[in-house]
């Protein structure tokens, strides 16, 4: 239900940065789905967890295109949408890297 994780690279530059740390919960999503502007972390085939915020729900066809802040993000621009069983679960909690 909850994952501590570290943040890898430069997709979510300025707020989350190499080497913060982040809490993920499963619960926000029992009773609802994910929602545009979630920061959410799931598991990718070609490129294993992620971190991204999403950027649509498609409720049809269950869904979620997820996007970086940094211009050079790999996300849902060049590997489409994820499904909601990909999705392990929101940010509910961010750690700067120590100083």
């Amino acid at each position: 239900m909850l994952r501590f994780l570290r943040v890898t690279g430069d997709s979510l530059l300025p707020v989350y940065q190499d080497g913060d740390f982040v809490l993920v919960s499963k619960i926000p999503y029992l009773f609802s789905t994910s929602k545009q502007g979630d920061i959410i972390a799931f598991r990718h085939e070609a490129y294993g967890t992620m971190i991204k915020q999403v950027q649509a729900v498609s409720s049809d066809k269950d869904e979620i295109h997820v996007t970086g802040t940094h211009e050079n993000s790999i996300d849902s621009r060049q590997f489409g949408p994820i499904t909601k069983g990909d999705v392990l679960g929101k940010v509910i909690w961010h750690v700067r890297k120590p100083a």
